[in-house]
């Protein structure tokens, strides 16, 4: 079960727990790290090779952990440092890689650095860790320049100074509580090190970092004044953004890469980086710096064979060309879950978030083309990463009442758009059990919606054709004929069809309406949906088949 040490994250498959929502051990309604700890075993059997932590440090959660107010702790909310470390222990037992979300970019506004800021004068060392600066216009009332916060609204905060006067702003290209860091500051450098080196030293595997991107801004802090688009990056055709993608993140993780090679047992780094095209997505992952980049340029190809196929080649290419693996993800907490995104009529544009008055997907055929989804993504070379809860079919929560909604983008963008509490509801272990077994007893933080009975994991657990099941046997398959790390040959590709070989195996993908045939004698290891009554390939099925 364990993967190798050499280079173990080149083909791991690694997923995601997203902690308030996997497993409450207390019962409070929040998941927590005994609750993980206690479910590592469902990994081990899932046949995963690592898991991946988003943020359980003390924090305010006005961005669901993402603003964090100490990057050494545990919030107690999810438990304590020994509880970290038990978790850490156990999933090593279990053959698991562990690794944490690191948020480099901001801290919490309720971060001591921010209070000390804000207690300081102007131009302090204090201020000197953040993005202040005076305002425009008479008497600086006016906000330094035109950025806004990718949640909506404008991305600079005025202060009250000391004297109670109105004073200078500070950068958030977030929430108004996650002022961002002044990374040309030597403090702040040394600071990040400095965290590193803690968890790494709790025996932490590696570290998947918060918008890798965005940590450098332009020098001179050039106006911008175009529409922020919520974690949808940049567009490739326009002039570059000056507070994305800039030079200067690059000697930052050459510096943390050398760090971690100074551990053993190959200690990674993962960029959540939404940049384009993919050659300056490439340019994070060159032997010098981070591991992997997560491709949200797959995460967003539509549901066609020939689009299908240009990602995966533009994806190869660029990761082939610095000696990078290259990463297939399909859904996360930031993104309407595939099993509903797919759900909707190919090409539509990017869904931030889905309520009960919006267009509804269609549910079947959703579920149908994310299990094709992931039958192709899992026989890919590279890295996987799955999101809790897709091995279980769950679909976006899409009726989720307004009143409960705490992602900020949902109150920061004037209610416009729904954000992304839809993919992070508690998941569902128990089908007749409180909370779905979510925890001892009926309370979630968010409502689990009572359809989700039928993905209970004992529901599906040793049930031929489960989804669960097909996760199951993908993942078997994808070990035993050593896919990750095997070559890919084009045999086909159409908006209709898209096949392969990788490996000893045959993929085929049928996008369009009319049935696929198999070739003469071939052997059908895995499909994604039964074959029709003739053996062909029915539409929106993917097929794994020795030929």
């Amino acid at each position: 079960m364990q993967p190798t040490t050499d280079r173990w994250w080149r083909d791991a498959v690694i997923y995601q727990v997203y902690p308030r929502s996997f497993a409450d051990g207390d019962g409070d309604g929040m998941g927590d790290l005994p609750g993980i700890t206690a479910r590592l075993g469902h990994l081990r059997d899932l046949g995963v090779d690592a898991v991946w932590l988003s943020p359980f440090y003390p924090s305010p959660q006005h961005d669901a952990g993402y603003d964090v107010a100490d990057y050494r702790s545990v919030d107690a909310r999810f438990g304590n440092l020994g509880d970290a470390d038990k978790m850490i222990a156990e999933a090593h037992g279990q053959g698991l890689k562990v690794l944490v979300d690191l948020v480099p970019n901001h801290t919490s506004s309720d971060h001591p650095w921010f209070g000390e800021a804000l207690a300081a004068s102007p131009g302090s060392d204090a201020r000197e860790r953040y993005v202040f600066r005076d305002g425009r216009g008479p008497g600086g009332d006016e906000p330094p320049n035109g950025w806004r916060s990718v949640f909506g609204g404008p991305a600079w905060e005025r202060v009250v100074e000391a004297d109670g006067t109105p004073g200078q702003w500070y950068l958030h290209l977030f929430d108004a509580t996650q002022p961002d860091l002044n990374w040309g500051n030597p403090e702040v450098r040394a600071e990040f090190l400095s965290v590193l080196r803690f968890w790494l030293d709790r025996g932490v595997d590696g570290f998947r970092v918060d918008v890798a991107h965005g940590l450098v801004k332009e020098e001179n802090l050039s106006d911008w004044e175009a529409p922020p688009v919520i974690l949808g990056g940049v567009p490739p055709d326009g002039p570059p953004a000056p507070m994305w993608d800039q030079e200067g993140v690059h000697e930052i993780y050459r510096q943390w890469r050398a760090l971690l090679d100074t551990y053993p047992g190959e200690r990674i780094l993962v960029a959540e980086a939404w940049v384009q095209p993919a050659e300056r997505l490439a340019r994070y992952v060159r032997p010098d710096e981070m591991h992997q980049a997560f491709n949200f340029l797959y995460l967003q190809a539509p549901w066609s064979g020939d689009r299908q196929r240009a990602v995966i080649e533009t994806s190869l290419a660029a990761n082939q060309a610095v000696g990078a693996t290259t990463t297939w993800v399909l859904s996360n907490h930031d993104v309407v879950r595939h099993a509903t995104r797919l759900g909707y009529p190919v090409g539509q544009d990017r869904l931030h978030g889905i309520g009960a008055d919006d267009p509804q997907p269609d549910i079947a055929l959703g579920l149908r083309r994310a299990r094709a989804a992931t039958l192709l993504m899992l026989a890919l070379p590279g890295s996987a990463y799955l999101y809790q809860g897709e091995e279980l079919g769950l679909p976006e929560h899409t009726t989720l009442p307004d009143e409960h909604r705490q992602d900020p983008a949902w109150s920061r963008s004037e209610q416009t758009e729904r954000g992304r509490d839809g993919c992070r509801v508690p998941i569902p272990w128990e089908a007749d059990a409180p909370s779905y077994g979510f925890g001892p007893g009926d309370r979630s933080w968010l409502p689990q919606p009572a359809s989700w009975a039928e993905y209970a994991l004992d529901r599906q657990r040793d049930v031929p054709g489960s989804t669960y099941e097909m996760y199951r046997s993908a993942l078997r398959l994808r070990r035993t004929h050593g896919l990750g790390r095997a070559a890919l040959t084009w045999v086909q590709s159409t908006p209709e069809r898209l096949t392969f070989r990788i490996g000893p195996l045959l993929v085929m993908t049928n996008f369009g309406d009319e049935p696929a045939t198999l070739p003469v004698g071939a052997r059908v290891l895995l499909s994604s949906e039964p074959l029709d009554a003739d053996g062909r390939i029915p539409a929106d099925v993917t097929v794994w088949v020795l030929s």
